[in-house]
Order: C-alpha cells, then structure tokens, then sequence
C-alpha cells in the first residue's frame, strides 16, 4: 500500500456508503436468502472511493471490479491487501501474467481461451511457490468462463455448446493453480435494459443453461458452477434467474467521464 495516506471526503463517502446500501437491500429483497456477491464496479474511479467503502465501518466492502488490467494492476498497489479485486474486463493474452501476479486477485472473470487459461495458472502457480513462507499465503486464482450468449461480434467469450464445455474441463483437469468458479456474461444491451424480475433475459436462460450442460458433462453437482450475469440495469433480473454474482458501477459510484479524465488518486 502507498506510504502517502490517500484522502477521503467526508461528503463523498456519505454519499458512496448509501448508494451502495441501497443496492445491497435491492439485493436482499429479490435474492430470497440466497447469498449474491456485490462486485462495485470501480473503474475509471479514484483509489479514495474504493478505500472510502472498504474502510466505512457499515459496510466493510471488499469486492470491487475493474475492467483495465494497468488500473487494476496500479490500484492495487495503492490500496489494502485486504481488498479482493475482480478483472471484469476484455482478457488479452498480454494482461495474463501481470494480473496472476497481484496477490489479492480474487478472480477473473472473462477467460475465454485455453491459452489464456494455461498461462494464468504457470504464472499463478509459480507466484504460490514463492509465496508459501509468507505469512500471507496466495491462493488458487478463481476464473468465470465468458460466454457469448447473444452471438454479438462486438462481444468477448467462448461460444455457448461445447467450446464452453471444452474449455471449463480443461481448466478443471489441466490448470491446478486455477479455480472454476462458474460462467459470466454480459448479454445484448437491449435486453438488459428490459430485464426486470418478471420479465426473464434470453442471455440469462442460455447462460442458466450452459451451466446446467457443463456441469453434467464435469459430473458435478446441479448448482456447483457460479452464474455471474447482471450489472447496474438489470441486477434484480439476473438474481431472480440464478445469479449468485452481480457487478455494480454506477449506481454506486455514479456516471463515469471519459478514460483520459479519469485520475487513479484524486
């Protein structure tokens, strides 16, 4: 973590904590006691937001999401170890060994690919090893397949059918230094923007059922694999349908400028 404390706005993190409790009981009411994840979509915010609602003694929040590897890779050298960061973003083949390296990297969520997978689990294992007499061990790093459930060129991910399949076993035979949480999707716009807790996602149901087909073809347990689906627009929806993760940005954080204007420290 910097040496140099980093300042928070009294006003500002008021204003932060209560968004964020607002969607945390959105949350509660649709989830029927079911536990969902809270991912706070961070990017392209200062490192004083994320420190104002990981140290807020209501809420403690720990789980924040970026999309840019070189953000996430700088904010969390600024920040507490005691925060689990989520690279939620376009996966390149170059951001794989950056990213296996940052210690409190919880998960990764948009693997789409063997290679990518392969190299993900080398470079994590080899920063377990080197790790193990530390007094804070690395553990294995959590991965979400992407999966293209809207078939939209503009959109990252395996394919649903068998190159999903395909891809989640040999992350589960071949990558030991790799944990498959579950599948991910981010789904077609327009249908995001209708979802609400009645009126059901396509992209939600393909996804809903390729994690019924990869886990009959892995052996496991109906409900084993995690679906991570909904974002600010139709969190709600998605949890009805299953979700047991959701990324939320800007409800919390409020709208975002451009990504020059954007300052990791302010």
């Amino acid at each position: 973590m910097s040496s140099t404390p980093l300042k928070i706005d009294p006003t500002r993190a008021s204003a932060l904590v209560s968004q964020l409790q607002g969607v945390q009981d959105r949350i509660l009411a649709v989830a029927k006691g079911r536990p969902v994840r809270l991912v706070a979509v961070s990017k392209l915010k200062p490192a004083n937001d994320i420190l104002a609602l990981h140290q807020a003694p209501q809420v403690k929040h720990v789980h924040f999401g970026e999309n840019y590897a070189q953000e996430l890779q700088q904010k969390a050298e600024l920040l507490p170890r005691s925060i689990k960061w989520h690279f939620i973003g376009g996966l390149q083949s170059t951001h794989c060994k950056p990213l296996a390296r940052i210690p409190n990297l919880f998960a990764v969520s948009s693997l789409d690919s063997l290679k990518k997978a392969q190299t993900l689990n080398r470079v994590r294992g080899e920063l377990i090893a080197s790790s193990s007499s530390s007094e804070e061990p690395i553990e294995k790093l959590n991965v979400h397949v992407q999966v293209n459930t809207s078939g939209e060129d503009s959109k990252s991910g395996c394919s649903p059918g068998q190159e999903t399949a395909d891809l989640c076993k040999a992350i589960v035979t071949e990558c030991p230094h790799l944990n498959l949480l579950g599948l991910m999707t981010i789904g077609a716009i327009a249908r995001s923007k209708a979802t609400t807790p009645e009126n059901e996602n396509e992209d939600f149901q393909v996804l809903r059922e390729q994690r019924d087909l990869v886990e009959q073809e892995l052996g496991l347990e109906n409900g084993s694999l995690e679906l991570s689906m909904g974002m600010s627009e139709d969190f709600e929806g998605a949890i009805v349908m299953g979700s047991g993760e959701v990324r939320v940005g800007s409800t919390i954080f409020g709208e975002r400028g451009s990504k020059q204007e954007a300052k990791v420290v302010v």
